[in-house]
């Protein structure tokens, strides 16, 4: 039976990880070489647990796998593996460079592709490419290792490993029968020219939960005929695991002590069992036919063009004909989702975008994992364990931390932890798809057991008080507004909920960040890697503090956010206008303080380069602007918010406090933007930057010389690139414009924001220019490009600067993707089975449009797909 129901109907059922999104790709792409796993003593969270490791060691807080499915607790896993027969491990895992082996940091050298997914997982599908020869895995880290910051690195597509097309396209699929009833179908293609030998393993495997919780006793795994096998746990109960022939393979996900530690291990088949015993044909699985680890294994030899495909079920269910529906139950699922993609992106949009925001969406849909994290057991061990040996215990202020939730993840291989401004952005993408999603995982790091007890969003598992830029009220209220228009109601729930836990981030701002009082915000390097003349959070000796343009307008953006969202709660509470006239008050006041800097009334405003800096202050009294041309100088655009006199109107009691505020102080009123007038809509606009400034800032950020290139909004000003922009203080303290990969390691391998374009910030961009449209409408027109003559309006500038970001992804004149270029054999130009993949990069070169840093940033890159529906929506709107 093949049970009802579209995609739009599954998400709409209530407490979802108990239904429709029960299952999922949860499972990390690595969870080797983190901080979870790190029990180092100093640290050393690359080396502890390493790729060569991996295959032997049981983790403590997560699992991995190729194109891998799980439940929402990461209690049974599910994944396949590859052997070529000609490598000296199973493909279990994807490999790649930690931080100090490649020339520019991490980065996974694989080729695989998320290729589609529903929001609800009921059908996914991904694309692993695997060599015919030997995976060039010595080659990858010496030829890297040997690579300085200067040159590029060196990819798995630089090697022969597919010359001739001599690999296998290997397709992963899932498609859901009922809740509990998981469908795996692995097709697996020769696309080369002569025969070749392929092993496919499917693996079914419990996380051991068991080790570490005495609680539970180990789970089972046992054989109860040639083609079913039959788990237990006490955690998730029964299930039957159903495959078409191969071979029973089982061992336990337990550790091999002897290999890593050379000590005994504690039981007689462990984690690497299956690997030594089809690689190297050692004696070490369990005859019995019974673990906590499962593999069915698969052996073929395909001629060119040859496809073999092998079909497993797990199911709580015991069925007696599971392969009767399989294949209808995939054609169902697959329309299904094919349904909920053509109504979500509409036919109107041309086809080759429809593509790429469908890839987006479900890059982004296949990058959820499940993440586990309790810092005071990390610490301190469980009950009844040794407290582990640590140096210096990294995250010790957060004991409080205890994570156990599918998040979204930046890239699910590169940065496997949540980063909470990563997950902002994220959110403005996933409430097109699954607003329920997005709602929950914005409340969920603000849960008590994710913010610190004084208020600070944790950042990321590297240094959870890392300070990222405060986004998460702006994605809160984009939540919100969009969740509004789709469903014709706010869900007022949702917004005083996230409201009142912001309040307390907000309170942790305005304590820690601003510890003079005077509404000037230092926060570090804000996530804007390696930007700055020196590094932010270590300043040189004689610097007693900066005031960052960034950190106090991403705080003005976050008092307007809160002000917005009091209005808004206030039309049902009016206990919110007070609320309300407290973040106008705020707003004010940081408008006001970003123009009077100590007893000489310094402005982080230039009013000879026109444009924004951050200043900083020396011990003597001193200030001095850094002149540098970033987004630092940038990010005051996003303080604006549109706001109709009818709202005013309705809230009496905020409009008497406004009115009594600006009235008393009118020097604070003066400095943002037409407070005393309205447009011809009634709308106000509350804004650091009056129309003189914005005018300003539009010729340096629209001047292909500077900011605007082909492809987007470059981080730092071409003009650096002559003129690079050096600080003398304690040294020489330099930035120059770099188009690509950063020279400078101020902040690690794999930082860079000294040029390239990111996609976070050109969506900030140009969210704020078509606000700001709102309140200027069609007459206010700027030269677009700077010098040009050409005249356009803040909207058609919006959709200008779109148009050149999805032109990253569109094919150019020699029919390459733009990110790629520079593809020395032109495989996703010209060959069949590589040209319609798409890879969603971290970053993008500033003069060329070149893919870079991480490969599967679909978290904030599908940000790519926003552009699109908007461009449709925006594009073709006739000016009034």
């Amino acid at each position: 039976m093949i049970h009802k129901g579209s995609e739009v109907e599954k998400l709409a059922v209530s407490d979802s990880y108990k239904n429709w999104k029960k299952w999922g790709p949860y499972l990390a792409e690595r969870q080797w070489g983190t901080v979870r796993e790190d029990y180092s003593e100093h640290g050393d969270a690359w080396e502890f647990v390493s790729h060569e490791k991996a295959r032997s060691n049981a983790y403590r807080w997560g699992e991995e796998g190729i194109g891998g499915f799980c439940d929402s607790r990461e209690i049974l896993c599910l994944a396949p593996a590859f052997w070529n027969g000609k490598d000296t491990i199973l493909k279990e895992r994807l490999f790649g460079l930690t931080n100090n082996q490649g020339n520019h940091g991490e980065d996974v050298k694989e080729l695989y592709f998320h290729q589609v997914s529903s929001p609800t997982h009921s059908y996914c599908k991904y694309l692993y490419k695997y060599p015919q020869k030997k995976f060039p895995y010595a080659d990858l880290v010496s030829k890297n290792q040997n690579r300085n910051r200067e040159q590029e690195e060196y990819e798995l597509l630089d090697t022969d490993c597919f010359k001739k097309n001599r690999y296998f396209d290997c397709f992963i699929e899932y498609a859901k029968a009922d809740v509990d009833d998981i469908l795996m179908k692995i097709t697996v293609i020769n696309r080369g020219k002569k025969k070749a030998e392929i092993h496919v393993l499917p693996h079914l495997w419990f996380r051991n939960f068991w080790k570490h919780n005495k609680r539970f006793t180990r789970p089972n795994m046992k054989s109860i005929s040639d083609n079913c096998v039959q788990s237990r746990s006490v955690r998730n109960g029964r299930y039957y695991f159903y495959h078409e022939n191969g071979e029973q393979l089982f061992c336990e996900n337990e550790t091999n002590n002897k290999r890593i530690y050379n000590f005994l291990n504690e039981t007689d088949y462990v984690k690497d069992g299956i690997n030594d015993y089809v690689v190297n044909g050692k004696p070490t699985i369990n005859p019995e036919k019974n673990g906590s680890k499962l593999a069915i294994w698969y052996k073929f030899k395909l001629k060119a063009g040859e496809e073999k495909v092998i079909k497993v079920r797990l199911s709580k269910n015991k069925l007696q004909e599971p392969w009767t529906d399989f294949d209808a139950i995939f054609e169902q699922r697959i329309k299904e989702c094919d349904e909920f993609y053509n109504d979500i992106i509409k036919k109107d949009i041309p086809k080759e975008h429809q593509a790429i925001a469908k890839s987006a969406f479900s890059g982004l849909l296949w990058t959820k994992q499940f993440y586990y994290n309790d810092v005071f057991k990390w610490l301190f061990g469980g009950p009844g364990e040794t407290t582990p040996n640590r140096s210096n215990p990294r995250n010790y202020s957060w004991q409080h931390l205890t994570n156990r939730h599918v998040i979204s993840m930046p890239d699910k291989w590169e940065y496997p932890w949540y980063a909470a401004w990563d997950l902002a952005f994220h959110m403005a993408s996933f409430v097109e798809i699954d607003p329920f999603f997005a709602k929950e995982q914005l409340l969920l790091v603000l849960q008590e057991s994710y913010m610190h007890p004084n208020g600070q969003i944790p950042a990321y598992e590297w240094n959870f008080s890392d300070v990222n830029p405060p986004v998460h009220s702006w994605a809160v209220w984009t939540v919100y507004e969009k969740d509004k228009k789709l469903k014709g109601t706010g869900d007022t729930y949702f917004l005083e909920k996230a409201f009142q836990k912001l309040l307390i981030n907000f309170t942790w701002w305005v304590n820690q960040k601003d510890k003079s009082g005077t509404d000037l915000f230092e926060g570090g390097f804000l996530g804007l890697d390696n930007i700055g003349v020196f590094d932010r959070n270590h300043m040189p000796q004689g610097i007693t503090r900066m005031q960052q343009a960034d950190a106090t307008s991403w705080m003005a953006m976050f008092t307007l956010n809160m002000l917005r969202m009091s209005l808004e709660l206030a039309k049902t509470n009016k206990t919110y206008e007070e609320s309300a006239a407290k973040f106008f008050r705020h707003f004010l006041n940081i408008a006001w303080a970003m123009h009077h800097i100590g007893k000489k009334d310094i402005s982080l405003w230039d009013d000879e380069d026109n444009f924004y800096y951050d200043v900083v202050e020396m011990s003597s009294g001193a200030t001095e602007r850094l002149r540098v041309r970033s987004l630092v100088g940038v990010i005051p655009m996003f303080a604006v918010e549109i706001i109709n006199k009818d709202l005013f109107e309705e809230l009496k009691e905020f409009r008497v406090r406004a009115n009594e505020i600006i009235r008393t102080r009118p020097d604070l009123a003066s400095l943002i933007s037409n407070l005393d007038k309205t447009n011809e809509d009634g709308d106000y606009l509350f804004s650091i930057m009056r129309a003189f400034r914005l005018e300003h800032l539009l010729k340096r950020l629209l001047d292909e010389d500077e900011f605007l290139s082909d492809y987007g909004i470059r981080s730092l000003s071409k003009y650096h690139e002559k003129h690079p922009y050096v600080f003398q203080h304690q040294g020489h303290h330099q930035i120059q414009y770099e188009s690509g990969e950063s020279r400078s390691n101020m902040f690690g391998g794999n930082s860079n924001w000294r040029g390239p374009i990111w996609m976070p910030i050109n969506y900030m961009i140009i969210q704020s220019l078509r606000k700001y449209y709102k309140y200027y409408g069609p007459e206010y027109v700027y030269e677009f490009p700077t010098g040009s003559s050409n005249k356009l309006n803040l909207q058609e500038i919006a959709n200008e600067l779109s148009k050149r970001l999805i032109k990253l992804f569109e094919k150019n004149e020699t029919g390459k993707f733009q990110y790629h270029a520079d593809d020395p054999n032109n495989l996703f130009s010209k060959e069949e089975h590589f040209k319609n993949q798409h890879l969603f990069y971290e970053f993008f070169d500033g003069d060329h449009g070149k893919g870079l840093g991480a490969s599967h940033q679909t978290g904030w890159t599908a940000l790519i797909a926003n552009l699109i529906l908007d461009l449709e929506q925006f594009d073709n709107i006739k000016n009034k």
